[in-house]
């Protein structure tokens, strides 16, 4: 295992690994490799100024360490803001492990990553992501107790996708007030764009809702269901931008707004669970706003999932849960009114609001 952190002068340093944890403020990072299980993992620790740091691991097939390294910094990152913004007591962090979930996962490397985590001491909690299940959660357990999202028969809160999806949901209408007055979504074309846990359950919640549902993915199986159960239009990738939508969910993987999206979109609202939607967060805040699009920051409105795992820590119930992730709804217009007022984008809006609570943890 190898850790980069406590390096005096970053900001000098060659090491690019280094001067980017520096330029995105990271505390450490982990570079997990274990030959007899096959594990290849990578931890973000971002910030613990206030808690440790949370966030959940992901397993994914990675081109290459490169890309990993990229993703797993700007996920942690966005967690530290996620959990600041959400009002909770708690750090951003994040790992990844380097694979292919249906080929490589196998209960011991799950295990050899749990002991990779317990070295932290509790700086690090992991939870549940892309690639990732409650019985993964469970086998982690068994090496480390700073794991979340463990099965409800363990005593944890189980999958946190459903939250995460209410989250998204309660985002979505607030949305719809602020930019039509209403936040009544039955008739309203939506786009999700990924149908995995909490996409498909953001597709019940507006199935319940009676909104129109197109569906998009690389999963032939999870389309089928959101087609027979939800009622969801089925919408080929390469012409799901070129769709006519009201509402834009994205919910697969991180920068699909981007040049290519932006020039073929025909939708008022972007709101979705993925994690860092904005393929360059100031270019592509600006462009929304200039066209006068309203987005959702994503890192706010899928805190639910984050809220739900911060529960096993603090003993709350689901209705305390589903309450604070509720207020997603009051927060996403408070954050829309200060973009308004201030002239800036929704994303920096809400990064300042989230980095404004950093501050104060650091100056306490």
């Amino acid at each position: 295992m190898i850790k980069l952190n406590d390096i005096e002068d970053v900001k000098s340093s060659e090491n690019p690994i280094v001067r980017q944890m520096s330029l995105m403020g990271h505390e450490q990072v982990v570079f997990c490799q274990d030959q007899q299980t096959g594990l290849n993992a990578i931890i973000a620790i971002h910030s613990t100024v206030l808690g440790p740091a949370l966030g959940g691991t992901r397993m994914w097939n990675y081109s290459s360490e490169l890309e990993a390294l990229n993703d797993v910094l700007r996920l942690s990152r966005g967690m530290t803001f996620k959990a600041s913004i959400s009002g909770l007591a708690l750090g951003g962090g994040k790992a990844v492990i380097i694979g292919d979930a249906k080929r490589h996962k196998t209960d011991a490397l799950m295990r050899r990553f749990g002991a990779f985590v317990d070295t932290l001491n509790g700086h690090y909690i992991t939870a549940e992501d892309v690639g990732m299940t409650p019985h993964d959660m469970e086998m982690i357990r068994q090496e480390t107790s700073h794991v979340s999202g463990t099965p409800k028969s363990m005593g944890g809160s189980g999958d946190p996708s459903p939250v995460t999806a209410y989250g998204v949901f309660m985002g979505m209408k607030a949305s719809a007030k602020f930019k039509w007055g209403s936040d009544d979504l039955s008739g309203k074309k939506v786009l999700v764009e990924g149908v995995g846990h909490v996409g498909m359950n953001l597709v019940k919640l507006l199935s319940k809702e009676g909104a129109i549902i197109y569906c998009t993915d690389v999963n032939e199986e999870r389309l089928s269901i959101s087609s027979s159960e939800y009622g969801g239009i089925i919408i080929e990738n390469k012409l799901a931008y070129d769709t006519d939508i009201d509402i834009y969910a994205p919910c697969a993987l991180g920068a699909s707004v981007n040049d290519y999206s932006l020039s073929h979109l025909n939708c008022e609202i972007i709101a979705g669970a993925a994690n860092n939607q904005l393929g360059d967060e100031q270019r592509h805040g600006q462009i929304l706003l200039d066209k006068g699009i309203v987005y959702a920051p994503d890192f706010l409105i899928n805190a639910g999932g984050l809220v739900s795992v911060y529960s096993e820590l603090k003993g709350y119930d689901l209705d305390e849960v589903m309450s604070k992730t509720e207020n997603i709804y009051n927060t996403t217009l408070e954050i829309y009114r200060k973009s308004e007022v201030e002239g800036i984008t929704t994303h920096l809006a809400a990064k300042q609001i989230a980095q404004a609570r950093i501050d104060r943890g650091l100056s306490e």
